[in-house]
Order: C-alpha cells, then structure tokens, then sequence
C-alpha cells in the first residue's frame, strides 16, 4: 500500500444541505454527483472530498452510527494569519458555525475551527514553520 489519500469521505445527513454549503456557499467545484447520494468534490491535486448519504456509508463500511460528531478534523493550511481570518469569515458567511474563534496556538500557530452543516470539524491553519506554494501545496 502506498503512502497517499485519495479521498475523504464525509457520512453526511443531507447530501442537499451539504452540496449547497461546500459548493454553493464555499464555491468549491463538483467533480461527480448522483442527486440526493453523493457529491464528489476536487479538493486538491488528485484529492477527492466525497459528501455521502450517511445511511448509505454506514450501510457499506458496517458501521453504526454515531451518537455525536464523529471525531475527525479535516485540516486546510495557509500562508497567513490574515488568511485564516479570511477564510474563517468566509466559511461562516456560507454557514458554518465558528467552535473555536481564531487564536495563537501554544505551539506558535495560529488556528480556528468552524463546522459544516453535519458538525464536521475544519481546522484553518497558518503553521510559521510551514510554507504554502501557490499550488496550496504544503512544505516544511
């Protein structure tokens, strides 16, 4: 097995209310969608961001639901504090809501978080000892 992501799967209660947060509120391209079933989003270099009907995930990977927010942090690195700021203004304009407010971190970050419709948690990041290209990819 190679080291590499290819995609992200999101088990999601509406696959509408998603759709219209990711890609009519962020404005973030569709690669494929079944209405009502799946979203599937290019969300970077070779990277999918898969909006599924949370019934139908369960279903396949025989899982049972989760009593709360599934814990897992989908992480979006970039080359500023004020880029943070923006994108946490710009996420909460489409509807996320703000958990935790823009701040500088112990380690010497800067970091928010906010949550999409289903309560997914997003990490926007500026990390000083990282860069980020103008491809948006991540060098240490």
């Amino acid at each position: 097995m190679q080291p590499r992501v290819d995609f992200i799967s999101l088990g999601v209660r509406s696959v509408d209310a998603s759709r219209r947060f990711y890609v009519e509120g962020l404005g973030w391209p569709v690669h494929r969608e079944v209405p009502g079933e799946v979203v599937f989003i290019q969300a970077n270099h070779g990277l999918i961001l898969s909006l599924w009907d949370s019934r139908q995930m369960q279903a396949e990977a025989r899982v049972n639901s989760p009593a709360g927010v599934p814990c897992i942090t989908l992480s979006h690195n970039v080359g500023s504090v004020e880029e943070v700021d923006g994108v946490m203004a710009e996420a909460q304009g489409a509807g996320a809501t703000i958990v935790a407010p823009p701040k500088t971190q112990p380690w010497g970050g800067y970091t928010g978080y906010f949550a999409d419709p289903d309560g997914f948690r997003w990490e926007i990041a500026f990390n000083p000892t990282w860069a980020v290209d103008d491809s948006g990819k991540v060098t240490v």
